[in-house]
């Protein structure tokens, strides 16, 4: 068929298309009813012909208007189904017109996504490979409601976008274009025209896949994986996480063991994990970050998992290799800032977008980063529908938020003039709280199961109580205090200790205003702080009997437990992301190897003896699971406490921080128990210990002591825990 007179744009149209200004591009391009005819209309920057087919019979040549325009008119009533013939140096391209498709977006999704509700993001925006109207190929989507325009740029356009203008879909600030014909693995970008005219090339916010950094492109990707974990997700939530063990392995996976893949991982990790008994694994930040020496915590890609190890579906096979393990998994989530990067979310269309609008409120004093407006409903939906993200499509058991604190207080790390006051002079961040409590909402409602543990520094009051009690809405709160407090303690030498011993004691005026779990983590054994063992006192017999000592006290302490790697061997080095830990340590031909397995092995029958013991954990949140028997034993440098489980029964544990043996020390001890033996010991001789035990069951003696009608004499061994359980 010959087609009549071209049917070239109108200047306007044909001049904001050019420069990248263009709306809706889809109004002109494409084939469209006018009169006398059908008009067609090509946007093919460099082609040298394009002809326009539609099944055996219509094949029209389109002129060529300039400036890689191409327009015919065809003699027809109607609009056809049609593809293009697209002629460059050398080659000709069949393809179907991406101007030719209806929006893949409905009002339902913009409806959500303009009041903040799009719980399910992800799978409105970013890059999707389907069918539509019955064509192969990937939809593409962006917010960006202050751009003049969005054309997408990739591999399969020579990272040039003016040919793949975005149409803007109406008030919601959305672009969206689907692109037939390309699929999983295609690099892309959004190239973003600000208001004032120049242009940027962002990476997506929703990228579910990222090159490897420090490539910054987003990559087209559409999940394989096939979960086998559905016995662990069925029964997730059978037992409150507050009524049940919780003992959490701190891991930065690309450290671990430096070279491993997800999928290496998924073979080593929890086998070892669970050797050491631990019930949780707990990941440092694995949203994609372009610095690695951040540990993960300045995240440009929040929807997708680092590619330094591997794609998101090798990522979703070692979290279902955990969960197969029986091993939960938790990971470290930082919605309180972001990088300033030129290719990411820093002025994202050209003006603050995710970022706070003030400079003083955007800008995060401590790290150089920009601090998220959490009460722009879009950035809030961002952030809560990415928590969601996690738990949902990646089987993610808990969320560990960072930097809370930050996020609480306008005044954080900032001097007077700084900041300004809340709309009742207050420095509370009252956006950041409302967020926090529908993150936290949202979460508890999707996910069954789940709990969100937030980093908090501050006596913020309510942080784990319910949104509907006015309270945050968080699971557990990492305990600061009792952190910095028994740190301090132990490293006093012990003849200094008795005039300190209030910083071992102090945590129970407070232990139930929250939900806690101490946390030995990474913060603790970088920059000069030491590791674990090393900021022990004395030599080295005496530093691993410290570490020994505190490890039980803590497992024993009410509140759920985190230690960081490589502190379960007592590695003498700071943690340094480059090489991980001291693996060496563990070798059979290393001279001290039993001292550093000693250590470990004591982990290992900490978290045993733990599992098996609800004394130990039923009742963490409850002040009646805990009495003390000596709190105030500061002159022998001892601490007594029984633990109770929700039928009363007991486990009785005693640390002697001292470096003596105590012989016949009474400790009062409830008179209904007929009898105790000594269920663990950390100076056992197969830790590296003394070997200084009660190995025979204790028989309590009418004697009154603490309080108590009934008293037990023990042997205590020096720098040792000694935990007790009805015989």
């Amino acid at each position: 068929m010959t087609s009549k007179n071209p049917v070239p744009l109108a200047a306007d149209d044909r001049d904001r298309l050019l420069h990248g200004t263009h709306h809706d591009p889809h109004s002109v391009l494409g084939a469209h009813p006018v009169q006398g005819g059908i008009a067609v209309r090509a946007f093919r920057p460099y082609a040298h012909a394009v002809t326009a087919v539609a099944g055996q019979d219509l094949r029209v040549a389109l002129h060529d208007d300039g400036d890689g325009f191409f327009s015919a008119l065809l003699p027809l009533s109607e609009v056809p189904v049609y593809r293009l013939l697209v002629e460059y140096d050398g080659t000709v391209q069949e393809t179907e017109d991406a101007y030719r498709f209806l929006p893949t977006l409905g009002d339902v999704d913009l409806h959500l996504i303009g009041e903040g509700r799009h719980e399910r993001l992800w799978e409105a925006l970013g890059a999707h490979p389907t069918t539509h109207q019955g064509v192969p190929g990937t939809r593409f989507s962006v917010w960006a409601p202050n751009a003049r325009g969005v054309r997408l740029a990739g591999g399969f356009d020579f990272w040039d976008g003016t040919g793949y203008p975005m149409r803007s879909l109406g008030s919601s600030g959305v672009w969206e274009l689907f692109v037939p014909g390309i699929g999983e693995g295609e690099l892309y970008k959004f190239e973003i025209t600000r208001p004032d005219g120049s242009r940027t090339l962002r990476a997506d916010p929703l990228a579910r896949r990222t090159e490897v950094p420090p490539h910054t492109s987003s990559i087209v990707t559409a999940s394989r994986h096939e979960w086998t974990d559905a016995e662990w997700m069925t029964h997730r939530a059978d037992t409150p996480v507050h009524e049940a063990p919780f003992s959490v392995y701190e891991v930065h996976l690309a450290s671990w063991r430096p070279g491993l893949t997800y999928r290496d991982l998924a073979e080593q990790l929890p086998a070892y994990v669970g050797e050491l008994g631990f019930t949780h694994v707990e990941l440092m930040p694995v949203a994609e970050h372009p610095f690695g020496g951040s540990w993960g915590y300045q995240v440009t890609g929040f929807y997708a998992p680092t590619a330094r190890l591997g794609t998101p579906d090798d990522f979703k096979y070692l979290v279902d290799a955990l969960h197969r393990a029986g091993i939960g998994v938790l990971m470290d989530w930082v919605p309180a800032h972001f990088p300033r990067d030129d290719w990411a979310l820093a002025e994202f269309d050209g003006r603050p977008l995710y970022e706070h609008a003030d400079p003083l409120r955007a800008a995060h004093p401590d790290w150089g980063t920009l601090e998220f407006d959490f009460g722009r409903r879009e950035v809030r939906n961002f952030l809560v529908a990415n928590a969601v993200y996690w738990c949902e499509e990646f089987h993610i058991d808990g969320l560990r938020v960072d930097a809370v604190a930050s996020m609480l207080y306008l005044d954080y790390s900032r001097e007077p003039g700084q900041w300004t006051p809340n709309e009742h002079g207050g420095r509370e961040n009252l956006d950041a709280v409302a967020f926090l409590q529908e993150m936290n909402a949202t979460v508890y409602r999707r996910a069954p199961g789940v709990v969100t543990i937030a980093e908090e520094s501050t006596a913020w009051e309510g942080v784990t109580r319910a949104t509907d009690g006015g309270g945050l809405g968080f699971g557990l709160k990492w305990n600061m205090g009792w952190m910095h407090d028994s740190l301090e303690y132990m490293s006093h030498e012990p003849v200094h200790r008795k005039f300190h011993h209030h910083e071992m004691t102090f945590s129970m005026v407070y232990a139930y205003s929250e939900n806690y779990v101490l946390p030995i983590s990474h913060d603790e054994v970088v920059h000069g702080k030491r590791s674990l063992v090393s900021k022990m006192p004395g030599d080295w017999w005496q530093r691993r009997a410290n570490l020994r000592a505190y490890l039980a006290f803590m497992w024993a302490h009410p509140g759920k437990q985190l230690l960081f790697m490589g502190q379960e061997f007592a590695q003498g080095a700071e943690w340094s992301e480059a090489h991980g830990p001291d693996w060496w340590l563990l070798d059979p031909e290393y001279g001290a190897v039993a001292d550093h397995r000693g250590v470990r092995d004591l982990v290992c029958d900490l978290n045993r003896v733990y599992r098996a013991t609800p004394s130990l954990w039923q009742r963490d949140t409850a002040p009646d699971g805990f009495q003390w028997i000596a709190g105030n034993a500061a002159e022998d440098d001892v601490l007594a406490f029984l633990r109770l489980d929700a039928e009363g029964t007991p486990l009785l544990s005693v640390s002697n921080f001292s470096p003596v043996v105590r012989h016949d020390y009474r400790l009062g001890v409830p008179d209904e128990i007929p009898a105790w033996h000594e269920t663990l010991n950390t100076d056992g001789a197969g830790y590296g210990g003394s070997g200084v035990t009660n190995p025979d069951p204790v028989k309590p003696e009418p004697q009154g002591s603490h309080g108590r009608p009934a008293s037990i004499r023990l042997t205590l061994p020096p720098l040792a825990t000694v935990w007790l359980r009805p015989a």
